[in-house]
């Protein structure tokens, strides 16, 4: 019975640093613009449309409810799930945009965003590879 207690405490603090991960965000190599953690933001919620170099931003979403997707909506949009949800209802509702495309798995959001010079996205720090450039760690 001694020996349960630290057992589960060691347990739930393994557990939560699994929960909590850390995320890149990514942008293509060629992609030379350097970019504030507030415009990751607005270029993740649609209010950001262009590079400081004038390039459309082409904002790619993580599947819904990934690890990497609800780490990023906590830490960089600062909203839930839910909560961003109702944000782009909302946009599409009232004509201000639509959601951004959703890829499936980090490998479709780095193949993505090595294939296309305007994109940006977010994958789990562990997934990134040198077809990509890192902006930003969360």
């Amino acid at each position: 019975m001694k020996l349960l207690r630290p057992l589960t405490l060691a347990v739930a603090l393994a557990t939560s640093m699994l929960a909590s991960a850390e995320v890149a965000v990514i942008v293509n190599p060629a992609n030379a613009n350097s970019i504030s953690d507030n415009d990751i933001s607005r270029a993740f919620l649609g209010k950001l449309k262009t590079f400081a170099d004038g390039q459309s931003i082409k904002a790619v979403n993580s599947k819904a409810n990934s690890a990497a997707r609800v780490e990023f909506e906590k830490l960089v949009l600062k909203k839930s799930a839910a909560q961003v949800k109702a944000y782009w209802s909302k946009r599409l509702f009232t004509g201000k945009g639509k959601p951004l495309q959703e890829l499936g798995t980090d490998a479709d959001v780095l193949s993505f965003v090595a294939s296309t010079p305007n994109a940006i996205g977010y994958v789990d720090a562990a997934s990134v590879n040198d077809t990509v450039k890192v902006v930003k760690s969360f």
